[in-house]
């Protein structure tokens, strides 16, 4: 099914020419780098678009961990309508991601961050300022919900979570996740990716991300 626009069911996905082909040499190019996994490179953007159907229209969003580039830049090139933080801790993946913007001419909506969510997360610019947060790969359940939060604006506000095969809802416990002020949302799969949805119920305690490494050494829940 089509909705006419070459978006399968109402989803976009990259066309060909210009954006479709700068983003899948991009991501070419970020694979050669060992920043992005196996498979091929449709596989990875269509894990990028399994989380579209969970971000509102023109929303703030911050992707955790962006790595080599998934979801950020993918969610960046088929939502022109979304202003996207790319965010992650190591020199070599920021300044790849950095070209890679530059590369597709999204520098005037798409900003990468450079440094440890547990920090960033308390600096004001960007402190409770999005809407949406997006996470694949990045951490243990606990450890990437205790990041997100400082970044996510209070309720209705959420977290999206590209889930390993096979793990079941089991990994968010209501307890733990309570804690930290969000609850277990929807959960959706669509071309073999299941995207776990947590939503804030409720502004995050001040306390939270603590510093730098303690979500890892003593994670909230298990």
């Amino acid at each position: 099914m089509s909705d006419g626009n070459g978006h399968p069911d109402g989803v976009p996905v990259p066309r060909p020419g210009a954006a479709g082909d700068d983003l899948m040499d991009v991501l070419g190019r970020s694979r050669e780098l060992g920043l992005l996994g196996d498979g091929g490179l449709e596989v990875h953007v269509r894990n990028a678009l399994a989380f579209l159907p969970e971000i509102d229209s023109s929303s703030r969003v911050l992707d955790l961990g962006s790595g080599g580039g998934v979801p950020g830049l993918v969610l960046a090139v088929v939502r022109p309508d979304l202003t996207i933080v790319l965010l992650d801790a190591t020199q070599r993946r920021a300044e790849f991601l950095i070209d890679a913007v530059d590369t597709l001419g999204l520098g005037e909506r798409v900003t990468v961050a450079l440094g440890r969510a547990e920090e960033l997360a308390r600096w004001p610019q960007w402190r409770r300022q999005f809407r949406v947060v997006t996470a694949r790969s990045f951490g243990p359940p606990a450890v990437t919900a205790e990041c997100a939060v400082g970044f996510l604006e209070g309720p209705g506000s959420r977290l999206l979570v590209s889930e390993p095969p096979g793990e079941s809802t089991d990994r968010w416990p209501a307890d733990g996740l309570l804690l930290l002020g969000l609850t277990r949302g929807s959960r959706t799969s669509s071309d073999g990716t299941t995207i776990q949805r947590l939503d804030v119920i409720e502004p995050c305690d001040e306390r939270f991300p603590r510093r730098v490494g303690v979500p890892t050494k003593r994670p909230m829940f298990r």
